[in-house]
């Protein structure tokens, strides 16, 4: 039976050519728009609920971050509509709830041989059905569609009966809608008095009103130290300040900012900073309402101003009804030293990893048992050499010194326990400490998403492959936004391509400019034998680095010898890097895996063990090398560095 073809507005959605039209021109849009644009159209007018969209987009048995699939669809919807989603006409947001297609329509049914047919049984027969979408101007149309239950015929009656009936079937919808409060109709007819519960909520950034832009650093390390004494308090889910300070410096309605990261509260305010003094203004609003809670301004000397955040967080708690923690230790900390790790913060969220080090170093020259210096330290020496930008030995020393350091300033840091984790699992290559203190850092704080990350890691190493998957699952969760390509990535390890490219595409729709999701789904196709798909990323990869000269060599490459010729340019890329910078062994080896020289290959990667390569530890996960897996040279170096064997 053909399909409907659904008519709103200007626009004609027809399924079963998987098209949108608008005045018969088609418009783009991508599968996963479209199957949830269908979906909608299909429901009727009813709520198609979140679980409803993942089970119709993803399935049950795959695990995407549908939060963000779901709502960059619905944006992706709305553009191709140019529907407001202030005041929609077509896609209702139904709060906590999903979506609804909202467009009027009436059903006027047609049936061949009408008449006397009716009355002699031919409604058993298939028929045709116009359906319309859209208000009731709108010329309407549509195929017939399956399942479609029949008119029935209608009895003449006076129009009193009809005026009656009619009025006692309003009645009783009225009554119905109020009972079940449907779409909240009672709540906003007779609010109830009581004050708003608040599960979860987000510290929006605060604003810096000090008039000088030099000043940025410490709203921003104020947002960061805010947000982390509340994440303190279990009771409440508190997004990341990855995840929030996507929003820096964005004019948007805050029901919309909540519907986007998942939460009923929103935090927002600002802070202004001159000589000795510090003033912030902050308000808590209640999204589903878009309803002030509470708010309050706050003047401190700059020596009160370092307890502002726990002060604040114990009254958000208080406002919120949330568990009230017991009162930190007090620890003094100098306010020179403050503002300096303020400003190493600042410069390591932006990448800057040189000056944040400066930075921190000098907290610790202010203050030198101060413990979150120390692992800010420690981070800033690993990262060059997890990077694979630093030699091992440049750093690895030092980033010990300081990860211990900050451990033993403060062992109820979970931040520190997490810098001691990754010195022993990328450095020292010593799986039990780094259980240990990975495993440490996530009893300190649950929701700390960087130490799931990184036990994630562990597991994986320790041949534990479900746990891992399921902390890299936990980690996106708590931050969908730092490393949106992790589940992308463990899918990959675990050697689910199809899975990985999935999930991959969908994080390109919301990411398209993060690079390592670019890189993993070309891994993905070119493992999975889709060479064209692979190269085609990879060339926007590069573009996006601003290399359009290697993105067209590798095209030609590709067009001249196939997925090998690639190979062989990626190849003589590393090695002609390499005679300029500091290349990894282990980086090289992975282009030998992908050209499939199993000699190169292995021979890179003893040199990667002699030069304590940080990634040489994940080697059993990686699926590029399984080609190698059964020569008696990999496996004696994998017994060398003391991993478990792979199953």
């Amino acid at each position: 039976m053909p399909a409907c073809i659904y008519k709103f507005g200007d626009f004609e959605l027809d399924p079963s050519r998987f098209e949108l039209r608008k005045n018969t021109r088609v418009l783009k849009l991508e599968r996963i728009p479209m199957d949830l644009l269908i979906l909608l159209a299909e429901k009727e007018g009813s709520v198609a609920t979140r679980q409803e969209i993942i089970e119709r987009l993803w399935g049950k048995d795959v695990f995407v971050d549908t939060e963000h699939g779901i709502n960059t669809a619905i944006r992706k919807i709305r553009q191709a509509l140019r529907d407001d989603p202030e005041q929609p006409r077509f896609v209702q947001t139904v709060t906590g709830k999903g979506y609804r297609f909202i467009a009027e329509r009436t059903e006027d049914r047609k049936f061949p041989g009408r008449g006397t047919e009716i009355a002699e049984g031919t409604r058993a027969e298939r028929r045709s059905e116009e359906r319309t979408i859209g208000p009731v101007e709108d010329e309407i149309s549509a195929k017939s569609c399956s399942q479609i239950l029949p008119a029935p015929p209608i009895v003449s009656g006076s129009r009193r009966s009809i005026f009656m009936i009619a009025t006692l079937v309003l009645f009783f919808c009225a009554a119905g809608l109020l009972a079940s409060n449907a779409g909240g109709v009672r709540d906003r007819l007779f609010p109830p008095n009581r004050a708003p519960q608040i599960h979860s909520i987000a510290v929006l950034p605060l604003a810096n009103l000090s008039g000088d832009s030099a000043q940025e650093y410490f709203a921003d390390g104020m947002t960061d130290e805010l947000i982390t004494a509340l994440a303190k308090n279990h009771s409440l889910r508190v997004v990341s300040r990855t995840s929030a300070m996507q929003y820096k410096g964005v004019q948007r309605p805050v029901r919309d900012i909540a519907r986007e990261l998942g939460v009923d509260g929103v935090l927002e305010g600002s802070v202004s900073r001159a000589s000795n003094s510090v003033h912030m203004t902050v308000q808590l609003v209640y999204a589903p309402t878009d309803s002030h809670v509470w708010a309050e301004s706050y003047d401190r000397d700059l020596n009160q101003a370092i307890s502002l955040p726990e002060e604040l967080s114990k009254t958000i708690a208080m406002e919120v009804k949330a568990a009230i923690l017991p009162a930190p230790s007090k620890r003094y900390i100098n306010p020179e030293a403050h503002d300096a790790y303020l400003r190493g913060r600042f410069f390591w969220f932006n990448g800057d990893d040189t000056h944040s080090l400066i930075y921190f170093q000098k907290a610790i020259q202010l203050q030198p048992d101060y413990a979150a210096a120390w692992s800010g330290v420690a981070d800033s020496y690993s990262i060059g050499a997890i990077g694979n930008v630093r030699p091992v030995r440049e750093v690895a020393a030092k980033f010990e010194a300081a990860a211990r350091k900050a451990v033993e300033l403060d062992d109820s840091s979970s931040e520190a326990h997490c810098s001691l984790a990754a010195w022993y699992f990328f450095f020292a290559w010593d799986l039990p400490h780094a259980d240990a203190e990975s495993r440490r850092a996530a009893e300190l704080d649950p929701d700390y998403s960087e130490g799931r990350h990184l036990r994630s890691y562990v597991l994986a190493a320790m041949n534990r492959p479900e746990e891992s998957f399921q902390e890299e699952k936990r980690s996106i969760e708590l931050d969908p936004f730092t490393r949106p390509w992790g589940l992308g990535y463990a899918y990959l390890q675990r050697r689910q391509m199809d899975a990985a490219i999935n999930d991959l595409r969908m994080r390109d729709q919301a990411y398209p400019k993060d690079l390592y999701i670019h890189f993993y789904l070309a891994e993905s196709y070119w493992l999975k034998g889709m060479g064209k798909e692979s190269v085609e990323v990879l060339e926007k990869a590069l573009q996006l680095m601003g290399d359009p000269e290697k993105a067209d060599a590798i095209h030609r490459a590709f067009l001249r010898g196939g997925q090998k010729a690639v190979a062989q340019w990626r190849v003589e890329n590393v090695k002609s890097r390499a005679r300029k910078e500091y290349v990894s062994a282990y980086d090289v080896a992975k282009q030998y895996a992908y050209l499939g020289d199993k000699n190169s290959t292995l021979r890179s990667l003893e040199l990667a063990y002699h030069e304590r390569s940080p990634w040489l530890i994940l080697v059993e996960t990686e699926p590029i090398f399984d080609f190698v897996r059964s020569d008696p040279r990999y496996r004696a170096l994998v017994k060398k560095i003391g991993l478990p064997p792979a199953d």
